[in-house]
């Protein structure tokens, strides 16, 4: 599931990963982009407010699953938003959001999987554990909204070994920056982050159309045999097309000695005379 959004001429951009049925993703899809617009400092304090506004939105989660156990359910989320020149992105799972700057792809956030060193620590120190690659056992994300039917996962403050709380990542645009993928482990999977720019780029410089290379993108992943959701968003920084980039001159890396480049030199000095 993703979505996009203009508010006061900040543009906000959202995806979803659902786990455990589609009621968390559609109720995060619903409050977390309300939560944010709503907050009196946003844009100001934007990673407070952002930040904020994820744990806002899985207590709300958990009072609606209190009021109606079958909501019982969870979902990662990642929020993007250009506030002026500036891109943050704020991320709780395991969808990723890659930046293409003339070419070349900056992560712009990080896989919360239980088996990353920080992760991992973070919810060992938090009485959790890691089990097949799980987090206690039965999931595969770190960081998530919603998740409360899960004993002893996550506090009401949305802390535990369980956490909602986001990392946040931001940048300053510049014109060299070219367009923005984000997507759902169901791409990640299969395509390395460099690797996604560079199709993405391709289909770009072909056609310049952003729906369709979310198109290609998701068919792509599909031949790739993904086994996950998939879910994509390119937000391009241009209404033009990538540039054709130049190719620097391979540099021959000196495979002879300080020596033998001597007794060569020796030589074809007694050649001359």
């Amino acid at each position: 599931m993703n979505v996009g959004f203009l508010v006061h001429l900040h543009v906000c951009y959202f995806v979803f990963d659902g786990h455990g049925g589609r009621h968390a993703a559609e109720f995060a899809c619903s409050n977390l982009p309300r939560f944010i617009s709503e907050d009196v400092d946003f844009p100001e304090e934007i990673e407070r407010v952002v930040a904020s506004a994820f744990l806002q939105t899985d207590t709300a989660f958990a009072d609606a699953c209190s009021a109606d156990s079958a909501l019982a359910s969870g979902t990662t989320a990642l929020a993007a938003l250009i506030i002026g020149r500036s891109l943050v992105v704020a991320n709780a799972g395991d969808c990723r959001a890659v930046l293409c700057r003339r070419g070349k792809a900056i992560e712009m956030s990080r896989d919360h999987k239980p088996a990353c060193s920080v992760e991992k620590k973070r919810i060992e120190a938090s009485g959790g554990y890691i089990y097949d690659g799980y987090l206690n056992g039965l999931l595969n994300v770190a960081r998530a909204i919603g998740d409360w039917h899960m004993e002893g996962l996550k506090d009401r403050n949305g802390m535990g070994p369980l956490s909602a709380v986001p990392e946040v990542m931001q940048v300053r645009l510049t014109n060299e920056d070219e367009f923005l993928i984000i997507g759902c482990d169901g791409v990640w999977d299969v395509f390395r982050s460099q690797n996604a720019v560079d199709f993405a780029r391709r289909k770009l410089q072909e056609h310049n159309d952003p729906a369709i290379c979310c198109k290609e993108l998701v068919d792509e992943a599909l031949k790739r045999k993904t086994g996950d959701n998939l879910s994509v968003i390119i937000v391009c920084f241009s209404s033009s097309p990538p540039p054709a980039l130049s190719v620097p001159r391979a540099r021959v890396q000196r495979s002879i000695s300080a020596e033998g480049l001597k007794e060569l030199q020796g030589f074809l000095d007694s050649l001359a005379n």
